[in-house]
């Protein structure tokens, strides 16, 4: 019997657009990150399928929003079981993606994070090699500004010493504090692996999370 709650993610659709995703039900978590900070790898270790999120040498192959089922989530207290997914957003900051198809994506993101009623909260992928981006601190300013949960993997952290990760995690949490933001943040690695136990916990805690507002 398996101990991981997001074992049994299927794909299910790849959309263009918002309006074709599944139905605006049940709760779902979002993956944000650049096209090359490590999502799809992210996503197969949370999940532990290996092959559910393309993975490439090549950066940006996520060109669409990919929907993941999730098996139904029990809530308790007599509650039905929760109809839950993941959805992959597409890699953002990748230079060969043509400029109207970045134009297209940035339109349907916003318009996929201020319309999406069954969205609990993103997951945010950022290298921890790295300062955060231009449009790493855009999704962090929309979730801040509309309440909305934001949990930062600070991926491909076995490319540094254990004392730099850690150190690297300080300086972020120091300046959410600073700015009072209420983001999580954690050190990561899909390869090593570290810290894949604690990403699943807070997915699932997202999922399960009331909608608020």
């Amino acid at each position: 019997m398996s101990s991981n709650p997001l074992q049994g993610a299927q794909f299910v659709l790849a959309a263009h657009r918002i309006s074709q995703l599944p139905a605006d039900q049940g709760a779902e978590v979002a993956f944000a990150g650049r096209s090359n900070a490590g999502k799809s790898s992210a996503l197969n270790a949370l999940t532990g399928h290996r092959g559910l999120a393309r993975t490439s040498k090549t950066p940006g192959r996520t060109q669409q929003m990919v929907a993941f089922s999730l098996p139904p989530l029990a809530q308790g207290d007599d509650l039905p079981p929760l109809d839950v997914r993941l959805i992959d957003l597409p890699g953002y900051g990748y230079a060969k993606v043509p400029v109207d198809l970045r134009e297209h994506w940035k339109k349907e993101i916003d318009a996929y994070l201020h319309q999406r009623r069954s969205l609990r909260g993103v997951v945010l992928i950022a290298d921890i090699r790295h300062p955060l981006k231009e449009f790493d601190r855009m999704m962090l300013d929309f979730c801040f500004a509309t309440a909305l949960p934001c949990h930062l993997l600070l991926t491909k952290a076995d490319k540094l010493s254990r004392n730099q990760a850690i150190q690297a995690m300080a300086a972020m949490r120091r300046e959410f504090d600073a700015a009072e933001r209420q983001a999580t943040v954690q050190v990561f690695s899909s390869s090593a692996p570290t810290g894949v136990d604690e990403a699943r916990a807070k997915v699932i805690e997202l999922l399960r999370r009331p909608r608020e507002g």
